[in-house]
């Protein structure tokens, strides 16, 4: 079992950042990879940026250049650097982790956290 808790969310007008951040408990050496996704009202969940425990990362086209993606696999954390946040970036964002279960792998997900971007 991971169990994930995210911070970092909030409110932030156009063209501000954020940084979210995710801690993971439990059985840590399982996670290969560790990311954040993103569900806007209406939508469907859609993958943001994920980082995997080789250090290769992987980031959706619309935040390319705008957000980074950290993980330190010492401290169990992942972070989500936002830079240069639109409206359209308005969402939830879950942190996930991708672990070995054992004989398969399993999906985690944290709680949540609001990101709003409004003036």
């Amino acid at each position: 079992q991971v169990q994930l808790v995210e911070s970092g969310g909030g409110l932030v007008q156009p063209g501000g950042s954020l940084r979210l951040s995710c801690a993971a408990a439990g059985s840590i050496s399982s996670i290969y990879k560790m990311g954040w996704y993103r569900q806007a009202p209406g939508k469907q969940r859609e993958l943001v940026a994920t980082s995997t425990s080789g250090g290769n990362t992987n980031y959706a086209d619309s935040v390319k250049g705008r957000f980074t993606i950290s993980r330190d696999n010492s401290k169990n954390t992942v972070s989500l650097q936002m830079n240069s946040l639109k409206p359209e970036d308005t969402a939830v964002y879950y942190c996930h982790a991708h672990a070995w279960g054992g004989r398969t792998f399993l999906d985690y997900w944290g709680q949540g956290t609001q990101v709003t971007i409004s003036s």
